[in-house]
């Protein structure tokens, strides 16, 4: 059942935290080497671009695969079953000759990794409801965080003494750990007798439901395109940053772990302001960030106001996703604990496959212009407003709750 206090070890915050990196470790570790990466492979700015949307896919569709399976088998099976699929493609993709065999392995590797972050949501539904939800997600954030930190300055470090293969050699290595974690640290959370029926019908009668939820989706949406704004952000910065901007890869990824360090820092604002505050509305708070900054961006670019207001209009948009994030989740979970799995797959597809749509445009025009990123960030940006506006806020208002 679920539990309303903190009835659980470090450990597990720990272990799920690092279970929720598989995103951030998987795209941000090799960015500084992409420009390297197209160079070698002797491909274009968008057929790079192209490994990271590859990714992007498979997290997001893996997630319905995962989720489901820990519903009927437990989180333990599944979970470990993908750490391990994880650790041998992030192998492979470091042998890949060619720029389309990178790409289809590169899609592997999200399916294989999106296990862990379907079940780490799910495993916390299982532990926690209400604000503690809300609370225990800040926390993951703090260990997840830590990874779109680390990444960037590890890939920055790593591509002075290694090629962008042995970066995938080093997400192998990743893999391991994480198989060591799962195994030691993730507790079966699921009990058998509450667990789901499986087969086609069953999941397909689950997806209805948390699909005729307007409430659900608006939250799952919401997230999603604001999730969005970050991922061509990370699709279009090493390229504007460092093409544009001239910055080095270190420096480059000195910013980057600046900006993920905001998501950390705006996590814990959120789990603060919602002892005070609806949930709603810190999320709502957290989508009028995302939109500003957004808008920042594309003014920085539009009129060549130069790197420094680029850089804090990134920093907030970027960091404005500690607030959406586990606000949206615990939203989207909170109906759900007979389905946890489930509804954090459906969650899972909506954050990672705006990322998957967007990532390629922002390199359209060539690497020598930042407009079209910053035209996409606006654009997610107001989607993901007028989504929370007419299925978060109405919805609730429909059900006389205050908002």
């Amino acid at each position: 059942m679920p539990v309303s206090g903190d009835a659980h070890p470090r450990r597990t915050i720990v272990v799920l935290g690092m279970l929720s990196t598989f995103g951030p470790i998987s795209l941000d570790l090799y960015l500084p080497s992409l420009p390297e990466l197209s160079s070698e492979l002797n491909t274009s700015t968008s057929s790079a671009q192209l490994t990271i949307t590859a990714c992007l896919l498979g997290l997001a569709v893996g997630q319905l695969i995962a989720g489901p399976l820990s519903d009927q088998f437990g989180r333990r099976r599944p979970l470990l079953i993908g750490l391990v699929a994880y650790l041998l493609a992030s192998l492979a993709c470091a042998f890949a000759p060619t720029i389309e065999l990178l790409i289809v392995l590169r899609l592997l590797q999200g399916l294989a990794g999106a296990a862990g972050l379907v079940i780490a949501r799910a495993v916390a539904r299982d532990l926690y409801s209400g604000n503690a939800l809300l609370i225990f997600f800040a926390r993951l954030t703090l260990v997840s965080g830590l990874a779109p930190v680390v990444a960037p300055l590890l890939g920055g470090q790593l591509a002075r003494v290694m090629d962008w293969r042995g970066i995938f050699v080093v997400l192998a290595g990743f893999g391991l750990v994480l198989v060591l974690a799962g195994l030691l640290g993730v507790p079966e959370s699921l009990p058998p007798e509450q667990r789901s029926a499986g087969g086609l019908q069953a999941n397909l009668a689950g997806f209805r439901e948390l699909l005729a939820d307007r409430l659900f989706l608006g939250a799952a949406f919401a997230s999603g395109l604001a999730g969005a704004a970050m991922f061509a952000y990370i699709a279009g910065a090493t390229f504007v940053l460092q093409r544009i901007y001239l910055m080095s890869p270190q420096g480059f990824s000195y910013a980057f772990g600046i900006n993920a360090l905001g998501i950390m820092a705006m996590a814990q604002v959120g789990a603060r302001l919602a002892r005070t505050w609806p949930t709603v509305r810190v999320l709502g708070f957290g989508l009028g960030l995302n939109l500003l900054g957004a808008v920042g961006v594309l003014v920085s670019v539009l009129f060549g106001a130069g790197l420094v207001p680029l850089l804090i209009a990134l920093w907030v948009m970027v960091s404005s996703v500690g607030l959406v994030f586990p606000t949206a989740t615990t939203i989207a979970l909170a109906d759900y604990p007979h389905q946890a799995g489930r509804a954090s797959s459906l969650l899972g597809l909506g954050q990672y496959i705006g990322g998957a749509l967007v990532a390629p445009l922002v390199g359209l025009a060539g690497e020598h212009t930042a407009v079209p990123m910053g035209v996409v960030v606006v654009g997610v940006s107001v989607a993901a407003g007028l989504v929370f506006w007419f299925l978060v806020v109405r919805t609730l208002r429909s059900r006389g709750e205050i908002v």
